[in-house]
């Protein structure tokens, strides 16, 4: 170890400044804005933030309020519905958790781009649905495909003892994105040589190529149905789009008064009690915010209560600090006079 001694500088010697150059960076002198924070600044600050959340969370609260909702157990089969415009149909879980990890992960990304050679082998994260005993891989593999919901739901109405199916429609219903980046199909000029040596999930009744044998374009990956039940959802709750009632189609000859809907349900092989939970469906209408969440409006709400709050309250200090600033000034003139 060196002498402490032996850095002291000797006669004659300049001492190196570990100083920064006196430049107006490095010294931090550049010309910025500094704000001067007046009490009108604070107070219309706070004002402004508190008047704007409140009113847009107000606003977004009143438009959920204004949205028709019918939710159905399936075990009901009739309800008296009212509804104008689009309606959309829902169906809805409750305790099941897709939010768990290993079930999150049990999906292969590259089987749902089309790539031929994923079919076969890059199907790892799948596990436990990835191959049979057999050595037959499964297309579309994973835990979450397998427990695709599977109940098939129409809805008729009755009116003067006849009963009339009503039109649902099933493409349309996901992101552009999903459809056109997410999820492709393998190229083939039919429907099962692409999937020739893959095998359903156990639990499907039907091949994915046979998804929608009516429309191409929403038959096997690409299918709407297939895409919005692959995004999982982040709680126990959940609700996927199942369907659209567009009123333009429907509305001359399905009635708005008077009439009954009723929903016919084909149940399948998924069955709720196996994790103690519950299946329904549910009718809804949208407005520009959305579907009926009243979260964000509360949200802004409780954003814009604390600015309010604070605003009202060093408004009262600034008129409390004036009117003793007055009364000094009223006292001092009076002592001097």
């Amino acid at each position: 170890m060196k002498n402490k001694a032996s850095f002291v500088p000797q006669e004659g010697e300049v001492r190196s400044s570990r100083c920064p150059d006196n430049s107006a960076f490095k010294q931090q002198k550049l010309p910025a804005w500094k704000p001067q924070l007046t009490i009108a600044n604070v107070l219309s600050s706070f004002f402004l933030t508190g008047t704007f959340c409140l009113t847009v969370g107000v606003c977004l609260i009143l438009s959920t309020n204004s949205i028709g909702e019918i939710q159905v157990l399936l075990t009901e089969y009739s309800l008296p519905l009212l509804f104008l415009g689009e309606v959309f149909m829902y169906y809805g879980l409750q305790n099941f958790y897709e939010n768990h990890r290993r079930y999150m992960i049990s999906r292969s990304d590259a089987q749902f781009l089309g790539r031929k050679f994923s079919l076969y082998y890059e199907i790892s994260y799948c596990a436990p649905f990835t191959t049979y005993r057999n050595g037959t891989p499964m297309a579309p593999c994973g835990a979450i495909a397998n427990s695709m919901f599977n109940d098939i739901v129409d809805l008729f109405y009755s009116l003067n003892s006849s009963v009339i199916q009503v039109p649902l429609l099933k493409t349309g219903n996901s992101w552009w994105t999903d459809k056109n980046v997410k999820f492709r199909n393998p190229k083939s000029y039919s429907l099962s040589p692409a999937f020739a040596g893959t095998a359903s999930p156990p639990y499907w009744q039907k091949p994915v190529y046979l998804l929608d044998e009516e429309d191409e374009r929403s038959n096997r990956y690409v299918n709407d149905y297939f895409i919005i039940w692959m995004q999982v959802s982040a709680f126990a709750t959940l609700r996927n789009l199942y369907r659209r009632i567009r009123w333009i189609i429907c509305r001359c000859t399905c009635p708005v008064s008077r009439s009954y809907w009723n929903l016919n349900i084909h149940l399948s092989d998924f069955r709720v009690s196996r994790f103690k939970g519950r299946k329904h469906v549910i009718l809804s209408t949208v407005v520009r915010s959305g579907g009926s969440n009243p979260f964000l409006g509360i949200a802004y709400v409780v954003s814009g209560t604390p600015p309010s709050l604070w605003h009202g309250e060093l408004l009262s200090i600034e008129n409390s600090t004036r009117k003793c600033q007055l009364n000094f000034q009223k006292v001092n003139t009076a002592s001097c006079e």
